[in-house]
């Protein structure tokens, strides 16, 4: 591998057969032809690129500005064009408007954690218990209500879009169940009780 060669070997001129380099212009070139629409899109797109690294980050900046204020309006609006890609879609629309229907144990949380961990720090050692005996009643109560909100979405979702990628539906609209309802994004379309 490492071993020098012979003199034999490199007095030897080593020969290469060079074809023409001359390119037929009918010739394919490698790759095929774009069609017209896709190069007029290319043409539409193609930006030319600032000339100093300041002036190219300045224009990131305000570009990725422009697209979070755009989405921060979709989410309050609840304007499909503009969600991000975790919220578009029918599907997700609906899982949203399913759990915005609907009155969940979860939504509580917040609320009611505050009360028990005030209850958890006053003196008398019978409202500890009873904080400790609210934590647990209150878990047990959240975890039973995500159970039923899985297993009657993930029915609903089976009949209303039997051909529709239903991954990861069930865990987002849970997520969302968890939040109290004032503070979702996107903002709830639908009232409580609604048929959907």
């Amino acid at each position: 591998m490492f071993r020098r060669r012979s003199q034999a070997e490199s007095e030897a001129p080593e020969t290469v057969t060079v074809e023409s380099e001359v390119r037929d212009p009918e010739a394919p070139k490698g790759r095929p032809t774009p069609k017209r629409s896709e190069a007029q899109a290319n043409r539409k797109t193609r930006v030319t690129p600032p000339k100093d690294r300041k002036e190219a980050s300045k224009v990131a900046r305000q570009r990725a500005r422009e697209d979070r204020e755009a989405q921060r309006t979709a989410l309050i609006t609840g304007d499909e064009r503009a969600l991000p890609v975790r919220d578009k879609g029918p599907v997700r629309r609906f899982c949203r408007d399913f759990v915005d229907s609907r009155i969940s144990a979860a939504e509580f949380f917040l609320p009611s954690a505050v009360l028990i961990l005030i209850m958890s720090i006053m003196p008398s050692a019978t409202l500890k218990n009873i904080s400790l005996l609210a934590w647990a009643f209150a878990i047990v109560l959240i975890i039973l209500d995500s159970f039923r909100l899985n297993f009657t979405l993930k029915k609903q979702l089976r009949k209303r879009f039997p051909d529709a990628n239903l991954k990861g539906c069930t865990p987002y609209a849970i997520m969302r169940s968890l939040q109290m309802r004032r503070l979702r994004l996107p903002k709830p379309q639908v009232k409580r009780g609604e048929k959907i």
